[in-house]
């Protein structure tokens, strides 16, 4: 079974050239944490999400994947 896509964090991190290990620091969360999130495997808090967004310095609905963006 695929894992559905819930966010877009890795792409927004490569967007913002920036690196799973940097965000990881800056939240002060281990980097296999980040790298879950980015796999889609598991998914932030809506508060972290939140924090997400603003180190990257974006909407946090930029960060989410739109119900029929789902295919990929």
């Amino acid at each position: 079974m695929a894992t559905r896509k819930y966010n877009k964090i890795k792409r927004t991190l490569k967007q913002k050239k920036r690196t799973g290990k940097w965000l990881a620091e800056e939240l002060g969360v281990d980097e296999t944490t980040v790298s879950r999130w980015c796999q889609n495997l598991t998914q932030p808090s809506v508060q972290t999400l939140f924090d997400i967004a603003e180190l990257l310095h974006v909407e946090p609905g930029e960060l989410l994947v739109k119900l029929d963006d789902d295919k990929g």
